[in-house]
């Protein structure tokens, strides 16, 4: 069976719903195949819900493809004449490798610059969030968090730093526990701007930890 991919962050539609391409009893015979593959057997008392209940934890986990920003917004949006960075720091992530659908567990920090308008701070984190809860590398989780604002607001500029451990490097593969990955990216001021960008690490640099 093919695959049709899901459509990546497009700013100008500001739209990233997603419809469900196969039902969840399909989802669970494949989980129930993978127990088979895994020397387990699905019949047996402990396993028995086991497809069912994956199937819920993986549709929670992959919830950000059926939200869109427009839905999430909900109008959260306000004009005012600002000029300092709005700065919300440390926002929790939970997200799945696309490599492996091992957890990614870090923070977020984001900024940005008004320029006439700005958002409920809760709906930042709502935003990361949202990208958050998709397949994803980390270095796009970054990207479409920072597109995400510049999009919707057309801020002076808008950063966004996260740290992450991924459990691909954990717990398989180089099995590096304690190992973190940092990325960023920069729009508007926060690009050009040494200053303003020299700022916004200063207010965000700490040690990275899981709290």
């Amino acid at each position: 069976m093919t695959v049709p991919s899901i459509p990546s962050f497009v700013p100008e539609t500001l739209t990233t719903e997603a419809q469900p391409i196969v039902s969840e009893a399909e989802m669970e015979a494949a989980v129930r195949t993978l127990l088979l593959g895994m020397g387990e057997d699905p019949d047996r008392e402990g396993l028995r819900d086991t497809p069912k209940r994956v199937v819920k934890s993986l549709k929670f986990l992959s919830s950000g493809y059926q939200q869109s920003l427009d839905e999430l917004l909900n109008g959260a949006v306000f004009s005012e004449d600002l000029d300092e960075m709005v700065l919300v720091r440390d926002i929790d992530l939970f997200s799945s490798c696309e490599h492996h659908i091992l957890p990614i567990i870090g923070k977020a920090h984001v900024a940005y610059i008004p320029n006439g308008k700005v958002i409920g701070l809760s709906k930042i984190a709502r935003i990361c969030e949202m990208y958050a809860r998709r397949l994803q590398v980390q270095e796009r989780l970054t990207a479409q968090i920072a597109d995400a604002l510049q999009g919707l607001l057309k801020p002076q500029g808008v950063a966004v730093v996260v740290e992450a451990s991924h459990m691909c490097m954990v717990m398989r593969g180089v099995q590096k526990p304690g190992s973190w990955t940092s990325t960023s990216a920069m729009r508007g001021v926060f690009s050009s701007d040494a200053r303003t960008r020299q700022e916004f690490f200063n207010l965000v640099a700490h040690a990275p930890a899981i709290r």
